[in-house]
């Protein structure tokens, strides 16, 4: 007897629904399922394959099933009915809830929410045809042990609608950090929209992917190698608890090395600094918090390793074990290696120890000494991030497992050529309803939030916000407005809190048929008189307003196209904007950036208009 790794101990299934019990046995062999003292026979078909359904479940739980062939019985432990939810996207829907702490440390304390579950699909990619068997992966529940490893978005959506009705949640996560929208679309919908024929066919090739990889592996390992044999920290010890640092250099911490000695290097640059610790900071486990850095680290702490990480996004968080911290003089030392981008500590970010309640700052003046120059590290292949890969292989083996709807995170791979997304947005939500045999699945989807992307010029955020807003024509869909929860310096903002409410919002108008106001302000129309403009919005609820003073980042533009700072006030339900300059205005932007700070249109259940442009 074989069942997919989904159908197993914890799960959740869908209430109110057909839902399909399926695996593989002997060849005609008849099967029974017992579950809620109902019994339902199938035979299998001359492949072995069966399946059953099971109608018109209650919410409740945990129960057990028990599934019978000839020879074999199978039972399935704790299994709970409730609502199924699949998450979507890269990154920012994948960040587990060990990396929000800075915001949801006390809160997670305390979680104990058996009644909320997640499945991990395995991340794995297949570019030959849509698969039918997961890899892998299993249940784990919302409680002390496994929240962590939640995605964070994912739990703070699922405790909102826990906590509104009272039913299990069951989260199946099939995030990929980095993937582009074209890796979670079929190869058969991608070939009608044209222009992916020639990747599509590369990545049929098994010896392609391979080598690629294996010579990704190579030159990856190499390079490392290389440095570690030159890096004069290493050889000379520059990590040890009372190293002379009397003849290194100063560097200000936080800050870029851009514009000093330091921004061409490419390899591993070693920062020292000494601080004095205090006896209520001792005899407990304390925290090291070094903010952001770029690109990787190895940190320590009194010549002992606390922590390392590979690749510049993650916060720096390093826990320091009991003992190892001592009265008066204590040293840490960070190695930096930088492989392809200008290296530095990230500003506006926390530097600091962490300990008994206490706090000691660590910004300030530290000493550095380069410990080895290299070449830059040419980038790997990322295949889970290639067209269809993840779709055959994360999605399409969930086609019988019904669910209740789709939270969707994803874009920010997107960026660098905005135009269209909505238009790929529209496929990848037709293939997934076709998938799940659902034409009205609903849709719940995060706009891009607030960030102050590294690459300037266009503002390609900006434009890819309005891609996702236009895709709010596709029917059955809801979007999350989040430009006023994300941070400027950090990708992956904390706060999926407040996303989580905010999808749950969509999720209760467009899954639960409530009557509320599920979304902010969105740009509907306009119209122009001889020296404003005035702007209509759907989702107005109970009235416009602004937060924190006047209307900010609101810019029109006249008859050449330049668009100017605008003064923009309130008229009941609709906003008129003008500039005192611009005579016979054309267009109006809002909160038209990577990072629309003081962005403050809202409506008056307190959810944040969209930006927009009336181009």
């Amino acid at each position: 007897m074989k069942l997919s790794s989904i159908i197993s101990d914890g799960m959740v299934l869908q209430r109110h629904a057909a839902v399909a019990i399926w695996g593989k046995t002997r060849s005609s062999e008849v099967v029974k399922v017992l579950f809620l003292e109902k019994t339902y026979e199938t035979q299998a078909d001359s492949d072995g394959n069966w399946t059953v359904t099971l109608n018109d479940l209650k919410p409740g739980g945990p129960y057990q099933m028990v599934i019978i062939d000839n020879e074999e019985t199978t039972v399935i432990q704790d299994i709970l009915i409730g609502d199924v939810w699949v998450l979507g996207g890269q990154s920012n829907m994948e960040l587990p809830v060990r990396r929000t702490l800075d915001l949801f440390s006390a809160e997670m304390k305390t979680v104990n929410q058996p009644y909320i579950r997640q499945f991990a699909v395995p991340q794995l990619y297949d570019f030959h045809a849509p698969q039918q068997d997961l890899a892998g992966g299993n249940w784990i529940a919302a409680n002390q042990t496994d929240v962590m490893s939640f995605s964070a978005a994912g739990y703070f959506f699922a405790k909102d609608l826990y906590e509104t009705y009272g039913v299990p949640i069951g989260l199946i996560m099939t995030a990929v950090g980095g993937t582009p929208i074209e890796a979670w679309i079929s190869e058969k919908t991608l070939r009608e929209i044209g222009g992916y024929e020639e990747r599509l066919a590369k990545l049929k090739d098994d010896s392609y992917v391979a080598g690629t990889k294996q010579n990704d592996e190579k030159r990856n390992h190499d390079w490392y190698e290389d440095l570690n044999e030159r890096d004069l920290g290493l050889k000379k010890c520059w990590h040890q608890a009372d190293y002379d640092t009397s003849e290194w250099q100063d560097f200000v911490v936080p800050n870029s090395w851009a514009g000093s000695e330091l921004e061409t290097v490419r390899g591993s640059v070693w920062f020292r600094t000494e601080i004095n610790i205090p006896e209520e900071m001792l005899n407990c486990e304390a925290k090291l918090a070094l903010g952001t850095i770029i690109d990787g680290d190895d940190t320590y702490v009194n010549g002992t390793l606390i922590g390392n990480t590979g690749y510049m996004y993650p916060p720096r968080r390093y826990q320091i074990p009991t003992g190892l911290l001592k009265p008066g003089k204590n040293s840490i030392a960070v190695r930096i290696i930088s492989t392809q981008n200008i290296g530095g500590f990230l500003k506006d970010m926390p530097y600091k120890l962490i300990a008994n309640g206490h706090e000691l700052n660590l910004e300030g003046t530290w000493k550095y000494r380069i410990g080895a120059v290299t070449e830059r590290l040419e980038p790997q292949t990322f295949f889970q991030y290639m067209p269809s890969g993840v779709y055959n292989k994360m999605i399409s083996p969930l086609q019988n497992y019904k669910i209740k709807g789709v939270a969707w995170y994803q874009g920010e791979s997107n960026t660098p050529q905005p135009k269209g997304y909505h238009k790929l947005f529209e496929a990848l939500v037709n293939d997934w309803r076709k998938n799940w045999g659902m034409n009205e699945l609903p849709f719940l989807y995060t706009q891009l939030a607030n960030f102050d992307a590294w690459e300037k010029g266009q503002s390609n955020w900006a434009e890819l916000r309005e891609e996702q807003r236009k895709a709010q024509n596709i029917n059955n869909t809801g979007m999350a407005v989040t430009i006023d929860i994300g941070e400027h310096n950090d990708l992956h903002p904390q706060d999926k809190k407040t996303l989580g409410q905010r999808l749950g919002l969509c999720a209760k108008k467009l899954a639960y048929d409530e009557n509320i106001v599920y979304s902010g302000p969105i740009y509907q129309r306009m119209e122009k008189t001889d020296d404003a403009i005035c702007l209509y919005f759907d989702h107005v609820g109970s009235g416009l307003t602004s937060r924190n003073g006047e209307l900010k980042q609101f810019m029109i533009c006249g008859e050449d196209g330049h668009f100017v700072p605008a003064n923009a006030v309130i008229s009941g339900h609709n906003v008129i904007v003008s500039c005192e300059q611009i005579k016979q205005p054309q267009q109006v932007r809002y909160a038209w950036s990577d990072n629309p700070a003081g962005a403050n249109l809202y409506n008056k259940e307190g959810l944040p208009a969209s930006p927009f442009t009336t181009e």
